[in-house]
């Protein structure tokens, strides 16, 4: 059964100084009814082309788009039944929250009495009761994108698009927003596809995450899956923060494997496919995924040589005795005291956290 949303082989190229640039390179995704994908990737990977060519806003050069089994390619964005939250909020000054909130409804000439249940109900919703006459110079910034939210959602689309609606939010109002929006499209159980570059919001708020990298998908997995089992280096690097350690594969049986590491520690992983011994290969080891002991502790001694401290978490970087380094993350500092530049410590490894990846 196909997904709610389709995108089939979908290619959109620019023009750029004479120069053809490939945006979106032949992209397959399907997202099902009711959840929630996010599309990720740093700044011109393709990712708000793609929303744009889901809303109608731009057309590709070849592909297709389906929602709900229907191919709506060509058609213009208002019939497509999207609507998009966008990352300005695209409100109108001179109208008041009700009215903003109501224009769709209004352009879809639904009956007045109809229209004001359907505005008050949403209102209610976003928690922006009570504000209805109230212009958009009057509301926080979180207010008016919840008025941005409001209007999209009234209209009932069958897949709702997200464009970076959060990046004109401060830092805490991020976190509230984002949560609320989750919170609101699961009650209402609406196809939703939401474009963002900060890998944090992406992990909290995704069914799914779609890693995109120069118009191509690098991978495409609940964020547990992405975060440990990268399918490459860019997405290893991409998704939070990593080391990237090269190792010796020595030992393949049942359901693990024995590393060697440059300095002749080994370590037993679980088993990643395709890995046979005498392999070189690419340990992928999260910060979080090293334990900082006394010196002579754990499977090896690393020298720090650098940290800093922000309340909750210090992070180190510690140089491993054949020359590598490793980032490290230690919790509640406070109460473990901070580490010096120059000090020896002892350092152990999560090996069911370690994930291999091919050179």
């Amino acid at each position: 059964m196909p997904g709610e949303l389709v995108l089939s082989g979908l290619t959109k190229t620019f023009r750029s100084r004479g120069d053809v640039v490939v945006a979106v390179d032949n992209l397959d995704l399907e997202v099902e009814k009711g959840e929630l994908v996010t599309l990720l990737g740093p700044s011109g990977c393709g990712k708000t082309t793609t929303l744009r060519l889901i809303g109608g806003f731009e057309i590709p050069d070849s592909g297709k788009v389906y929602i709900g089994g229907r191919d709506v390619t060509d058609l213009p964005p208002q019939r497509r039944n999207t609507a998009t939250v966008f990352q300005s909020y695209g409100l109108f000054p001179h109208m008041t929250v009700f009215e903003n909130v109501a224009f769709g409804l209004k352009v879809r000439r639904l009956p007045r009495a109809e229209t004001r249940r359907r505005v008050l109900e949403v209102l209610k919703l976003v928690n922006l009761e009570g504000l209805e006459r109230r212009y958009p110079r009057e509301l926080s910034g979180g207010q008016q994108q919840r008025v941005a939210l409001a209007r999209a959602l009234v209209v009932e689309p069958q897949v709702l698009l997200f464009d970076e609606p959060l990046s004109n939010l401060d830092a805490k109002l991020r976190v509230e927003t984002r949560e609320q929006i989750r919170k609101l499209q699961k009650e209402l159980g609406i196809t939703s596809v939401y474009v963002t570059h900060d890998q944090a919001e992406a992990m909290a708020i995704s069914d799914r995450i779609a890693v995109m990298n120069e118009g191509k998908l690098q991978q495409i997995g609940p964020p547990y899956e992405i975060y440990a089992h990268p399918a490459n280096r860019f997405v290893a690097d991409f998704i939070g923060r990593a080391n990237f350690l090269t190792v010796k594969v020595v030992e393949a049986e049942d359901n693990r494997l024995e590393i060697e590491l440059k300095g002749g520690v080994r370590l037993e992983i679980p088993r990643v496919e395709g890995f046979t011994p005498g392999m070189q290969a690419v340990a992928v080891i999260r910060p979080e995924a090293v334990d900082v002991l006394q010196e002579g502790e754990g499977d090896v001694t690393a020298t720090v040589v650098f940290g800093h401290y922000t309340g909750s978490l210090a992070t180190y970087k510690l140089a491993l005795p054949w020359g590598e380094t490793l980032e490290v993350e230690v919790l509640s500092p406070q109460e473990k005291g901070f580490l010096s530049e120059g000090e020896k410590v002892g350092i152990r490894f999560h090996r069911q956290s370690i994930h291999l990846l091919f050179e």
